[in-house]
């Protein structure tokens, strides 16, 4: 069966920017308009509440973020509190689950073996966390975000895969609300030299394409947005 996709990579994108597109897209997918389709960026420093807003998560006064050069913004996604930055790779995918026959479990369990299946590239051992611990895992440490929104069965948000930022920007936070657990990136894991960050992204897109069952893709260089 023909399972189409779009792609478009985006290079580095505001968050709020990023957001709107997303929305704007989720209502084409709906329609009828578009075709599923998968965005693939990097974000700016910032920090995101989910839609249970567990800002107390966060801590430092939001007056300290602006110094720090990072943003906070609040989200209608599933999952806490979390920080998106630079050489982290992110997915976004605007999919039907109708169309794909997936329910909301299924689709979140896929994005994790999309990480878990990259990071065995490089050698490293990842996992889906325990119960209530979403996301992708190396032992007790975070490597991979998922924090999923699914309206009229139609996804967005999505994931956020751990390359090389700087974490220190996870020691404002508690990650995703799990107090006594550690955050890592791929460069921490791996004995293997890493390459180019568009080279990793576009890695982790054909694992998703894989693990999605997608034949039919379409790449668009959308970074001049």
């Amino acid at each position: 069966m023909r399972r189409s996709l779009e792609v478009w990579k985006m290079g580095t994108v505001n968050y709020l920017e990023a957001l709107k597109l997303q929305e704007k897209l989720a209502g084409d997918r709906k329609a009828l308009k578009i075709t599923d389709t998968l965005l693939s960026l990097q974000h700016p420093p910032t920090y995101t509440v989910g839609k249970r807003e567990t800002v107390h998560n966060l801590l430092i006064p939001d007056s300290e973020l602006k110094s720090m050069g990072a943003e906070l913004h609040y989200t209608q996604r599933g999952g806490d509190i979390t920080f998106h930055g630079p050489h982290q790779a992110i997915l976004y995918p605007i999919v039907s689950l109708r169309d794909i026959g997936l329910g909301a479990r299924m689709y979140v369990e896929k994005l994790e073996l999309t990480m878990i299946e990259l990071a065995s590239m490089y050698g490293v051992k990842a996992q889906a966390g325990q119960k209530c611990e979403t996301g992708v895992w190396v032992e007790d440490r975070k490597i991979g975000a998922i924090g999923v929104r699914i309206s009229s069965g139609i996804t967005s948000h999505g994931l956020a895969f751990n390359m090389d930022p700087d974490l220190n920007y996870f020691k404002h936070i508690v990650p995703c609300g799990i107090v006594d657990k550690g955050v890592t990136s791929l460069k921490n894991e791996t004995d293997v030299e890493l390459p180019a960050e568009d080279v990793i992204q576009e890695q982790l897109i054909a694992c998703f394409v894989r693990i999605f069952g997608y034949n039919d893709v379409v790449l668009k260089d959308k970074s001049v947005l």
